[in-house]
């Protein structure tokens, strides 16, 4: 509960948010687990929740405190979701920790807890809202996605498109693995994971990903702590390739903490030449950082700062900056709704002017790290999101009004099995992909000779 309200507050639900809550409630491996389960449950599912809770009750649920919001959900979430948790326990629960927050309430609302889940465990399962008047109501509460963006996506893909969308963003990502080939093969992490009877097999696209059966303890996996792999989704895997790196090159990478699409660029790069890591905060490059030591990646140099703030009116004012770059990758802040299924909490604080201001942000972004690129390089801008004013549109203007930049089909990159995701602009979609990938968008633009 402490966690889901601190979300409230915050807005992300970041793994050190998740440490902080375990540390303060002396709470073991199992028990973190179980909250982070809970918490991402009732995040990934609160529409539904809400709606099934409405149901039953005389009263609106997001007109009740937050407080009482939160322990519904909660328990709503194990009634529905979880078969391990008991039904009484998981009542009893609520009901008792009600009880506990009668004080801070104002008035004891344990009775009101107590009706609306025990109805909830005797009523039958609904009917779904029909689609036929309300398409973009009906799949708001069908998986559990904020209306103004199944709208925008009914209005924009149409309802079937949107509904695909809608039951990706509520799904349990996989958990896949980027091998390291610094230090090993994807054959060799393979047989150490059937050895410790770790469930896995090869990614069908990414020549270097592995995905797990079942979510595991990361640093417990055989070769987590010999740097043999990352975590990484297999859409993000793809990326790096496209910029076609070569050893002895130097290479910029704009955005880059946590480090995943650096480290494989230096892993691509047989660890040969130099690459620069910008960052706006320090402590995220510090993760970079401390990933490049456990993978083994010496050709990495960070640098603190808004690109946008270092470059200068001139080539740039870092000295870091000051020669060009043979290779750009530009994996830029974006709104993030490519990924909601791995940061639900986006669904409910994330709004639509978030899409224009990160735009902003890209163009921005874009030209002026495009500067920094040789003649004859290459750049390669990304984003999680598969919103058209993030994705084609950027890269649409930037080219307009960037005559010496000429965009490049990512066909001859992409491994043969990831060619259906080649738009026909030749850039990188995974919008519709059946490869239980993250929504990725990749584009390449050359500067010429």
């Amino acid at each position: 509960m402490k966690a889901l309200l601190t979300i409230d507050k915050v807005g992300m639900a970041e793994d050190d948010l998740f440490d902080q809550v375990s540390s303060r409630e002396a709470l073991d491996l199992r028990d973190r687990a179980f909250m982070v389960e809970l918490v991402r449950g009732v995040l990934r599912y609160r529409a539904t929740l809400d709606w099934r809770l409405g149901l039953l009750s005389d009263r609106r649920i997001t007109k009740l405190p937050t407080l009482v919001q939160t322990i519904l959900r909660l328990g709503a979430y194990q009634l529905l979701y979880l078969d391990r948790v008991p039904d009484s326990a998981a009542v009893n629960e609520s009901v008792q920790m009600t009880k506990q927050q009668s004080r801070r309430l104002g008035r004891d609302w344990s009775g009101f807890v107590n009706a609306v889940l025990r109805a909830l465990l005797r009523a039958p399962e609904p009917a779904w809202p029909d689609a036929g008047s309300d398409p973009a109501a009906a799949l708001a509460v069908r998986y559990s996605c904020p209306t103004w963006l199944v709208t925008r996506w009914c209005s924009r893909w149409g309802a079937e498109r949107a509904e695909a969308l809608c039951r990706a963003s509520a799904e349990v990502p996989p958990l896949t693995l980027r091998v390291n080939r610094i230090r090993t093969s994807r054959a060799a992490v393979l047989a150490d994971l059937a050895a410790a009877q770790v469930e896995a097999g090869p990614t069908s696209i990414s020549a270097v990903g592995i995905q797990l059966a079942r979510s595991v303890s990361v640093v417990d996996l055989p070769g987590y702590a010999e740097g043999h792999f990352y975590v990484e989704d297999e859409a993000g895997q793809l990326i790096p390739l496209l910029l076609d790196v070569q050893p002895g090159e130097r290479v910029l990478d704009a955005c880059a903490a946590p480090g995943g699409k650096a480290t494989h660029l230096a892993a691509l790069m047989e660890n040969r030449g130099e690459i620069v890591a910008v960052d706006r905060a320090s402590a995220r490059l510090d993760l970079v950082m401390a990933n490049c030591r456990r993978l083994g990646v010496t050709i990495l140099t960070p640098l603190v700062g808004d690109l946008r703030a270092l470059v200068g009116t001139a080539m740039a004012s870092h000295p870091m900056l000051s020669r060009p770059f043979d290779r750009i990758l530009l994996d830029a802040p974006c709104s993030g709704l490519g990924v909601l299924r791995r940061h639900p909490e986006g669904k409910w604080y994330k709004a639509p002017e978030s899409i224009g201001q990160h735009r902003q942000m890209q163009m921005e972004l874009l030209a002026v790290t495009s500067r920094l690129l040789r003649p004859g390089g290459v750049l390669v801008y990304s984003t999680c999101s598969i919103e058209p004013e993030e994705t084609e549109s950027i890269i649409d203007e930037f080219c307009q009004s960037h005559r010496q930049f000429q965009r490049e089909s990512i066909a001859p990159w992409l491994p043969p099995a990831g060619l259906p995701f080649v738009t026909p602009r030749g850039d990188l979609s995974t919008m519709a992909n059946m490869n239980r990938m993250d929504l990725f968008f990749a584009a390449r633009v050359r500067r010429s000779e």
